[in-house]
């Protein structure tokens, strides 16, 4: 058998491999995790149980919704400051969304392009083939994950096609998304300490950023172009 046969079966392989892992994760562990995340005290219950390794396992979670992207991350990120506070919520899931975006980045460099087509829209592709083939990737990465409302699942996997490295990826990213996930870790610790005018003041700041990101988005991505 030739090389290059041999090597599309095992990229073949590999996909079906990564394929059918993600679907039974999704099936068999996306539901729960979902509902313990939107219910704070169940899940730190569920957490505490794993005694010293709980801060393990929040993380993997973490790692899970970045990787499979059916987890909806600021419900985790809420969760993360409910149970471990501002800072050390921030922390955690900092160290989780960076390892699960740096496996999403090489899986997606390693599969190559079948792995965007089986799970990107072909439209999403196109919006941000931009981001894959411009000379500005790193500024254009900062800026893309700075903005609220852009699919940083989808632009974790479309990085693993740039030229970046590894490490510059991460650390990018990670002071990128500091902001959302230390005020999303903010209202779920004012949650927990019954702070109601903090959460409504840091849910009117995170909503202004919100819509700020929506209506501006469109424009940032072709002033991008």
């Amino acid at each position: 058998m030739k090389k290059p046969q041999l090597s599309v079966l095992i990229d073949f392989i590999l996909l079906a491999v990564f394929i059918i892992i993600i679907t039974y994760i999704s099936i068999k562990y996306v539901p729960a995790i979902t509902r313990l995340a939107s219910k704070p005290e169940d899940f730190k219950s569920f957490l505490l149980s794993f005694g010293p390794k709980s801060i393990l396992v929040f993380m993997v979670i973490q790692v899970m919704q970045v990787v499979i992207a059916a987890i909806p991350g600021e419900l985790i990120q809420v969760a993360g400051g409910y149970i471990y506070g501002s800072w050390m919520g921030t922390l955690y899931s900092l160290l989780g969304i960076s390892v699960g975006s740096i496996i999403a980045f090489l899986i997606a460099r390693t599969l190559g392009y079948p792995i965007l087509k089986t799970f990107i829209p072909k439209s999403q592709i196109d919006r941000f083939a931009f981001f894959i083939n411009g000379s500005q990737g790193e500024l254009a990465t900062f800026i893309l994950f700075l903005i609220p409302g852009i699919p940083k699942d989808i632009l974790t996997y479309l990085a693993g096609f740039t030229p970046m490295k590894p490490f510059n990826f991460i650390i990018i990213t990670t002071m990128a998304r500091f902001p959302g996930v230390l005020i999303s870790s903010y209202i779920g610790a004012n949650i927990g300490d019954r702070h109601l005018i903090k959460v409504a003041v840091a849910c009117v700041i995170a909503l202004i950023f919100f819509l700020a990101g929506i209506f501006t988005k469109d424009r940032l991505i072709n002033r991008l172009k």
